[in-house]
């Protein structure tokens, strides 16, 4: 992969719940030397709006019950593109037409890619249980 980077343990805890859910594609951009104010810009591919919110709730989920929190979350129940951010990691979560129209791999072109390929193999996506579709609490 040109212009690639290797994965770190800070990055994965963001990506083990990603990996958890059926996604169209996910990207991990090392940004940290063309930016302050975050290390990682990660952005999923959902297929639908319901995929959409479904991926974001999970990921404050789970991360929350590590002990992490989002600083700042936008657009989650509108199902469009749903922005997590974490501080040294920003999560963009975006239904497919929006994700080629924003473009933001293209923003940061320059950025080297992180190589997920291996890590990927190792997670077999789960199902959305009823539980998980209706809990609303982040």
């Amino acid at each position: 992969m040109k212009n690639s980077a290797a994965i770190n343990d800070d990055l994965k805890k963001y990506l083990i719940p990603a990996f958890e859910r059926k996604t169209e594609s996910i990207v991990a951009i090392d940004v940290k030397e063309f930016t302050s104010y975050t290390d990682h810009i990660v952005i999923i591919e959902a297929g639908s709006h319901r995929q959409v919110t479904s991926i974001a709730e999970h990921l404050i989920k789970r991360l929350k019950a590590e002990k992490i929190k989002a600083i700042g979350i936008e657009g989650v129940k509108e199902g469009v593109w749903a922005l997590l951010d974490f501080g040294d990691a920003i999560i963009h979560v975006f239904e497919s037409e929006k994700k080629a129209f924003y473009d933001i791999e293209g923003l940061w072109a320059d950025a080297p890619r992180i190589d997920l390929s291996g890590f990927k193999e190792t997670f077999e996506p789960q199902e959305e249980t009823d539980e998980e579709e209706n809990d609303d609490e982040f």
